[in-house]
């Protein structure tokens, strides 16, 4: 009887072990519809205070929309957040940023980024990874000291589009260079 109590709690914790874990698999969550919203107020913001973006986002085949970023570093540094992105203004997927760094950094900042994916190479290359990581292929925007973004950005031939905003923080420079982009469920 003692061997079948061990026995019998043994199976008991694993299964119930397996049934938690299953409780964080997102089903049932209200994670997407934060995830949306804030996305929704991120563009609201985006297209009111940079008008020139929403024909960038016209002329686009889809766009990852990261509305908080947070970045910190002392010598070794990180950054996480969460977005979505959206074809034909509709979430499509949900996405991760995560961001490493080691060197001289002291500090932490928030910002807000969209991904503009002018092609449609672009946008299945993003997809079709299991983590895409920002490089040398994509250009950055700006805003200058009016406030505006630069003009050529709706002229832009780039196969990605970075539109960096709402830098808040003492960190010194936004870059997205090294930042990993994974596929999540919230």
């Amino acid at each position: 009887m003692n061997s079948f109590s061990r026995r019998a709690f043994t199976l008991g914790a694993l299964a119930s072990t397996s049934a938690i874990a299953a409780c964080g698999n997102g089903v049932g969550s209200r994670g997407p519809e934060k995830i949306d919203a804030r996305v929704d107020t991120t563009l609201n913001y985006l297209y009111t205070n940079y008008p020139n973006t929403r024909d960038l986002a016209e002329k686009s085949t889809g766009m990852l929309v990261m509305p908080l970023v947070t970045e910190g570093g002392l010598i070794v540094g990180g950054g996480y957040g969460r977005g979505a992105l959206r074809i034909n203004n509709a979430t499509v997927d949900y996405y991760s940023a995560t961001k490493g760094s080691v060197g001289l950094q002291i500090g932490a900042q928030q910002f807000a980024h969209v991904l503009f994916f002018m092609t449609q190479n672009a946008l299945e290359g993003f997809r079709r990874s299991s983590g895409w990581a920002a490089g040398a292929d994509i250009e950055y925007v700006f805003k200058d000291k009016g406030e505006n973004l630069r003009a050529e950005t709706t002229t832009s031939t780039a196969p990605v589009v970075a539109v960096i905003f709402g830098q808040a923080g003492a960190l010194a420079g936004v870059s997205l260079e090294g930042m990993k982009y994974t596929r999540i469920i919230p």
